[in-house]
This record gives C-alpha cells, sequence and structure tokens, in this order.
C-alpha cells in the first residue's frame, strides 16, 4: 500500500512529485512516455519566469526531473490503463502490475487534436506532423503549412521557418489566440504567409503530402496550397480514458475539480493539462501539482 500513486511526469506531474518527496510520502510516479510531457514538443519556453531570453524546454524538464530524483522519487516507465475504487482506497492497473495506493494525484496531460479531415490520417508520418521540433528538420528548403491560431501554432511557424522554404499560416479566425508578441514576429517574418478566415478541408497525396485543399470560411470558395509538410495545431485532448467512468469530466473529457484540486472523488487531486480551466501553461501547471500534493498531503493525515 502506496500513500500517493501520482499518473504523469509533465510539468504538473514532476512538480507534484518534488513535493510529494519533501512530505516523504511514499510515492509512485508513472509516466507512459518522456518526463516532460506534451511540452517537450516545444523546442523553448518565452514566459516562464527567470528567465527573460527564453529557456531550453529540454534542459528545463530535466532539471525538473533531477529535482524529483534528488528528492529519493523515481519515475517509473510504464502506462496507467485503469483506476478502480477498493473502499476508502484504489487499486492502480498498469501493463506490469496492480499497485494499491491511499490516495491519488492525476496529472495524465493531454495530446494534440486532430483536424478530422480527408487524408490526415493516412498522410500522418508522410508530411503531416503534430511537432515542428521533432520533424522541422526534415522539411528543409520545402513549402509548408501550419493550421491554427493559438501559442504553438505561431512558436512552430517561427520555428518552422528555421528550415523551410516557405510556410503557410491557415487559420479560421481573422485574429489570433496567441500573444501578440509572438503574432507580431510572425508579421514580421518574411517566410510566413498568412490564410486567414480559413480552414483546411483535405490533405492531398498518395504516399506523401502534396497539397492542402483550403476554404475561405465567408466567401465559401475553395482553393489548393502547394506543399509537402503540414504541421496541425488545433487544440488538446485530455488522457483522461482511463478514468472516465470515475470522475466527473467536462463535454471534452477535462477533470473537474476545486481551487484546491480535489476531482469529484474522495482521495483523487488533478492537475495540469488534463483539468479543465481556463488557461493551459506550464507555469499555472506547477503550481496546479504543488497545490495538489498538499491537499493529497493534508487528506492522508486526516486519515
Amino acid at each position: 500500500m502506496h500513500d500517493l500513486i501520482i499518473i504523469g511526469a509533465g510539468p504538473a506531474g514532476l512538480t507534484a512529485a518534488l513535493y510529494a518527496g519533501r512530505f516523504k510520502l511514499d510515492t509512485l510516479i508513472f509516466e507512459k512516455m518522456s518526463a516532460g510531457g506534451q511540452i517537450l514538443l516545444s523546442p523553448t519556453i518565452e514566459n516562464y519566469p527567470g528567465f527573460p531570453e527564453g529557456v531550453s524546454t529540454f534542459d528545463l524538464m530535466d532539471k525538473f526531473k533531477q529535482q524529483v530524483e534528488d528528492s529519493g522519487l523515481n519515475i517509473k516507465d510504464q502506462e496507467v490503463l485503469g483506476v478502480v475504487p477498493d473502499g476508502k482506497f484504489y487499486q492502480v492497473k498498469t501493463q506490469e502490475g496492480v499497485f494499491k495506493t491511499k490516495a491519488l494525484v492525476i496529472a495524465s496531460g493531454a495530446q494534440p487534436k486532430k483536424l478530422g479531415v480527408e487524408g490526415e490520417d493516412k498522410l500522418t508520418g508522410r508530411g503531416v506532423s503534430y511537432c515542428g521540433t521533432c520533424d522541422g528538420p526534415l522539411f528543409k528548403d520545402k513549402d509548408i503549412v501550419v493550421v491554427g491560431g493559438g501559442d504553438r501554432a505561431i512558436e512552430d511557424a517561427l520555428f518552422l521557418t528555421g528550415y523551410a522554404k516557405s510556410v503557410y499560416l491557415i487559420h479560421r479566425r481573422n485574429e489570433f489566440r496567441a500573444a501578440q508578441i509572438l503574432v507580431t514576429k510572425a508579421q514580421e517574418n518574411p517566410k510566413i504567409r498568412f490564410v486567414l478566415g480559413s480552414v483546411v478541408e483535405g490533405i492531398n497525396g498518395e504516399n506523401k503530402v502534396e497539397a492542402v485543399r483550403v476554404k475561405n470560411v465567408k466567401t465559401l470558395q475553395s482553393s489548393e496550397i502547394k506543399c509537402q509538410g503540414v504541421f496541425i495545431f488545433v487544440g488538446i485532448i485530455p488522457n483522461t480514458a482511463f478514468i472516465k467512468n470515475i470522475l466527473e469530466t467536462d463535454e471534452f473529457g477535462f477533470i473537474i475539480t476545486d481551487q484546491a484540486m480535489h476531482a469529484s472523488k474522495e482521495g483523487i487531486f488533478a492537475c495540469g493539462d488534463c483539468v479543465s480551466k481556463s488557461l493551459y501553461q506550464v507555469v499555472n501547471a506547477c503550481g496546479e501539482g504543488a497545490v495538489a500534493v498538499d491537499s493529497a498531503h493534508k487528506y492522508l493525515l486526516k486519515l
């Protein structure tokens, strides 16, 4: 029987683990991929306090991980398949066994959302990508398309100009959700061409991306942009399927919590990108991780 199990080792989960270590809780941490979470898909973080010039995402997450390990905890590379209530406690199922815990912190994060258009699934890995950092070097001197209007889309569009010959930025609105400083940088970059008020109807190509079909949302006129790559950044989907029938979530599957990060079941807390909220940033994910474990610690003391 463990005091606490933390599911996920992104910024929220790693911060939660750091606080769990400081509270000397008997803690397990499960992460199905690499410690750091989906933020590793971005090369740098420009708005994390204390780094006015920006900071390498990998370097920052590596320091997070080191702090956790220095506190005496280790991260297990296992995917959580399900959570089952067991009286006042919980059983956590992974591919390697079942682990019993008094409390849970869910920091399972999210994954990129798909457009859901013709050709997307077929050409994923053949020119369709959801990670500029991962695949940008493959498109040196190529024409590419970036879809989206948030920080991630603009950041990756700017990053990709370091490789691509041209970057078409497609967004369904005429205004961006991204921070104005990023939008201004994109507007000043001669490689970026804006295709606003438009949506992608489909992605063409037999064995690799050859073009995208675009429709103007006002005129309804369709056109085609020749390209060799399509990078999609249109939001995130929470990794919460494994607790779908246990916790209350919003209509999109994000976990609903109170200000102390309590979920709808006693003894379960949630933080980070899997939580329903208005802002998805590393800085508030870290704060939520600290609050979640503080709440878990108080809960354990009562037990």
